[in-house]
């Protein structure tokens, strides 16, 4: 990344609406949303109840919230059966697997400095 002077970069990140950072990111950094996607990524299609399984400390309710932005942002597909009972199935768009090996590299991150940052806790990493 060049390093621009201040005044640009305010006028760069200081636009909400218009901010590709802030936009773009937003998308897919919540508490969950990761997760989601690194199930998603490991398996080719996959059920509500098996992501549940997989992220057991995530509410339904949430899973829910979490798989309808991840849909209407064009990273995940949901596909319907018309079976009795209804079966749904979630995987990967082409646009979410383009996404895979940049949060794959910040995964790697992620485990080579875990154990550094959390030496240096501001809080714990538990559930809270």
């Amino acid at each position: 990344m060049n390093a621009l002077p201040l005044k640009e970069n305010l006028k760069k990140y200081t636009g909400m609406a218009s901010c590709p950072v802030r936009n773009v990111i937003s998308r897919f950094s919540g508490k969950w949303t990761m997760l989601v996607l690194c199930v998603l990524a490991e398996n080719e299609a996959t059920r509500f109840n098996e992501i549940g399984r997989a992220i057991p400390d995530i509410s339904p309710k949430v899973l829910t919230e979490t798989l309808k932005s991840l849909e209407a942002d064009g990273l995940i597909s949901r596909k319907l059966y018309a079976e009795i009972p209804p079966k749904v199935e979630y995987s990967l768009t082409e646009l979410g697997k383009s996404l895979m090996p940049l949060l794959g590299s910040l995964i790697e991150w992620a485990l080579d400095n875990f154990n550094a940052i959390a030496k240096r806790e501001r809080f714990p990493f538990e559930a809270r």
